[in-house]
């Protein structure tokens, strides 16, 4: 019991274990990422979840995606689409993007975090995680060692297992807020 308690709390009483779901930054979209300053501090690739990260759930690549990873190729940046969705749903996001891309990632597992490095000849200090979901995106790239921007899902429409994720996801930037001195937005 002593070392379950050990584990779940920190002096002052915070919950030590809900600080692995805590992303480094958080903004309310991909497209606020200053990617040209995060370039000139050393980083060379960026890897995306797809859906509620950079489009809706289930859409295909718009402009400002297309745009996005135009962008990145002329600063510099190697990429890699990392989802847990089907083949066919990643490709047809990719065919407009032009990336690499990993289906059926098994985030959160680390496996293919470290693989989307090897594709982009990337290490951990000079690669960029952004996602929309702690418990999956965030806490896998985290385990990977990766710097980890969460965003804040593009639209409301999820499937229903995500919904029930969500929710849990509120304590956890509840905590992650309030570690930050930032109470607002809740």
């Amino acid at each position: 019991m002593k070392a379950i308690v050990k584990l779940n709390t920190k002096a002052g009483g915070k919950m030590a274990f809900l600080e692995r779901f805590y992303p480094d930054h958080y903004l309310d979209s991909t497209y606020e990422i200053d990617f040209e300053q995060l370039y000139q501090e050393g980083y060379r690739g960026v890897i995306f979840d797809i859906d509620n990260t950079l489009v809706p759930h289930g859409a295909p690549a718009d402009r400002r995606s297309i745009a996005l990873f135009k962008r990145l190729r002329e600063i510099g940046y190697e990429s890699v689409l990392l989802s847990n969705n089907k083949e066919p749903r990643v490709k047809m996001f990719n065919d407009a993007v032009h990336s690499r891309y990993i289906h059926k990632a098994g985030k959160p597992s680390p496996r293919n975090y470290l693989k989307a490095m090897e594709l982009m000849h990337t290490g951990p200090e000079t690669t960029l995680f952004v996602g929309d979901q702690l418990f999956t995106d965030v806490w896998g790239a985290k385990k990977a060692g990766i710097r980890t921007w969460l965003v804040k899902p593009i639209h409301p429409k999820e499937e229903i297992q995500i919904v029930l994720k969500r929710r849990l996801e509120w304590i956890v930037l509840f905590f992650y807020r309030r570690s930050k001195g930032r109470y607002s937005d809740l």
